[in-house]
């Protein structure tokens, strides 16, 4: 009965043709009402408009029966900075089927459909944020970065110092804006250089209220900006990124000045350090939430381009890996350094790590060292091969601060 369902149903790209039933799908899976859009300023209407720009520039997947679609997905062609190298990387949202159609294997098929997309389009490495960290790990994805919630009262602020420069406020498509925060993606593992579709998933849910404060120093030069919404007596900060310690400075000076405009601070950071050690009262509340999952579409390419730290003298390292959907990450990859050279192929070394793509994965983004895998059991390897793998992955921790 299920084979003979699945193989009436088409599977297709979407287009502009079907954005009302796009739109229908998301809003029924996400259970998005007409009340929630109006929350933030939306009507019916301009959701519809808003997505008409992911159809144009995105890739979505569907299955149809009868002209009526069922299942989607959709894949966004992104750029994503690993250890100072940008990489094709494909974002992956809207994954959505009605619960009548949900039994029959759908959306996995549509993840492998995906995947080769990718593959085809040099995209390496593919990020997603869950709704089931256990459905995407069975599919090959790993948790590669947390998101960290904090919340201050106004008297726990950070000690700052006097800054020569100043604080502008700025629309949110302003060119300093964008500018400043790809001078920050190019300098920061796990960064996206946003263009306009990750823009605009950027700001897609968020209230026309919030503000965007950047900081210039004394040569008008921008360094840093905070995003941020005064409400109810608290100052919630969406994103605060600074190039300098200067900038850093400069942004809590201009926080605190609006002390008799909150009782409480809240906010998130996204680089995996916690906010605790830069205050003088660490007595603070931080929560710490898996964010977002990521998993390697094409181990050689991804090899291929990945900055290993330089070793000195010669070695060779191979991976034995195991994927749970990609026929070619399924075989064993080799290895070779000469100092600042890498090579690919040849036989077997005897330095040999096998694991599977999720840990894989999470290794090289530096969410966790090899040496913590192996004790948990998510590796094998001997212990001269540990030391060579801690020796050429770099260190660094990913910075993922976007939604989509």
């Amino acid at each position: 009965m299920k084979s003979n369902i699945i193989d009436s149903l088409e599977l297709r790209a979407l287009g502009l043709q079907d954005l009302e039933q796009f739109n229908k799908l998301l809003r029924y899976a996400f259970q998005v009402t007409d009340n929630d859009l109006l929350k933030v300023g939306w009507n019916s209407e301009e959701i519809k408009q808003s997505k008409t720009p992911i159809l144009k520039k995105a890739k979505v997947l569907g299955y149809f029966e009868d002209k009526n679609l069922v299942s989607q997905i959709v894949l966004y062609p992104m750029q994503m900075n690993i250890y100072g190298k940008f990489y094709q990387m494909c974002g992956i949202t809207g994954v959505a089927t009605y619960p009548e159609y949900s039994s029959l294997g759908l959306m996995k098929n549509l993840i492998k459909v995906a995947l080769h997309k990718m593959r085809e389009k040099n995209q390496s490495i593919s990020c997603l944020y869950p709704y089931s960290i256990p459905y995407y790990r069975s599919r090959g994805w790993e948790i590669i970065s947390d998101k960290m919630t904090f919340v201050l009262k106004e008297n726990q602020l950070p000690n700052t110092i006097a800054t020569d420069g100043r604080i502008r406020r700025v629309d949110h498509n302003h060119k300093d804006l964008l500018d400043l925060h790809n001078q920050f993606a190019i300098k920061t593992h796990g960064c996206l250089l946003r263009d306009e579709l990750a823009w605009g998933e950027y700001w897609r849910w968020d209230l026309d209220d919030e503000i965007v404060a950047i900081y210039y120093d004394t040569n008008d030069r921008p360094t840093g900006y905070v995003v941020y919404l005064i409400e109810n007596d608290i100052f919630s900060i969406k994103e605060m990124i600074y190039l300098d310690t200067e900038a850093r400075m400069g942004l809590w000076n201009y926080i605190k000045a609006h002390k008799s405009m909150f009782t409480d601070l809240k906010g998130a950071n996204y680089n995996n350090e916690t906010l605790a050690f830069l205050l003088e009262d660490a007595a603070v509340k931080e929560t710490i939430t898996p964010y977002i999952m990521a998993r390697i579409v094409d181990v050689e390419m991804f090899f291929k381009d990945f900055n290993f730290d330089k070793i000195v003298g010669q070695a060779s390292l191979s991976f034995e890996v195991s994927d749970p959907l990609l026929e070619w990450n399924n075989q064993t990859f080799t290895l070779r350094f000469d100092k600042d050279k890498v090579s690919f192929g040849g036989k077997k070394s005897r330095n040999c790590v096998k694991l599977d793509i999720q840990t894989l994965t999470t290794m090289f983004l530096g969410y966790k060292r090899p040496l913590y895998l192996k004790q948990i059991g998510r590796l094998e390897a001997c212990e001269n091969t540990i030391d060579l793998l801690e020796d050429i992955l770099p260190e660094g921790k990913v910075y993922f601060s976007d939604y989509f």
